[in-house]
């Protein structure tokens, strides 16, 4: 089975908004996921690996898109929040838990942090063609 923006729809109802995420959008990173993902090394997990990667990408344009929206800069990188502080009210999380060491930007969405490491997974050892 190969992925579809209507089967990702499905399988991750939090992305059925095509407002939000248009199909386009969706169709975009599906396509860049296709050329990306080796079928030969990802074998039966290559469906969920696509989608986990459609599904970071998703979110990750739409910080973009909500920071351009509100006269921000779309694209403007920012790590994991650690703490925040609001007049006399903080909050601050231990993000040692929630980030992967060496994962770069696929901490910045829990589906990235579930795709880098089904991809170590699949990409450990070698594959016989």
């Amino acid at each position: 089975m190969s992925v579809t923006a209507s089967s990702f729809r499905a399988d991750f109802p939090e992305f059925t908004s095509i407002v939000v995420f248009p199909d386009a959008t969706v169709t975009f990173w599906l396509g860049l996921a296709g050329k990306m993902l080796s079928a030969d090394r990802w074998g039966d997990l290559l469906d969920y690996g696509t989608e986990l990667f459609v599904a970071h990408n998703l979110v990750l344009a739409a910080r973009d898109q909500k920071a351009a929206s509100n006269g921000g800069l779309g694209g403007s990188g920012s790590g994991i929040t650690s703490s925040k502080t609001v007049d006399k009210v903080s909050v601050s999380y231990d993000t040692a838990n929630a980030a992967i060491e060496g994962a770069g930007n696929w901490n910045l969405t829990s589906y990235g942090t579930r795709y880098i490491q089904l991809a170590r997974m699949v990409g450990a050892g070698g594959v016989q063609l």
